[in-house]
């Protein structure tokens, strides 16, 4: 299977990307590489392969979450530029 011009330039204006005709054999001969690459993955016995999910066998460990109070507010505001009793003070973003 080759990609033709025209498939390049469907595949383009879906994606939307500017393709110049400089630019177009040079991802026609990639795309085609692609496809051949494919071609002899297809040729490949998998029909008692098991789908993977994860790529590893290993599993994160995660710690237990705890709520606990590691800051006071006075904590928290210390370093501040700019605060307002218990706030930070931001400039504003929004008309």
């Amino acid at each position: 299977m080759k990609v033709t011009e025209e498939e390049i330039k469907k595949i383009a204006h879906l994606a939307r990307l500017n393709v110049s005709e400089k630019e177009m054999p040079v991802i026609q001969g990639d795309l085609n590489k692609i496809l051949v690459w494919m071609d002899k993955l297809n040729e490949l016995p998998t029909e008692d392969v098991e789908p993977q999910i994860f790529m590893t066998r290993e599993q994160n460990v995660l710690r237990e979450d705890k709520v606990a109070n590691t800051l006071t507010h006075e904590q928290a505001l210390e370093n501040a530029p700019k605060k307002d009793s218990n706030y930070f003070r931001v400039p504003k973003t929004v008309e």
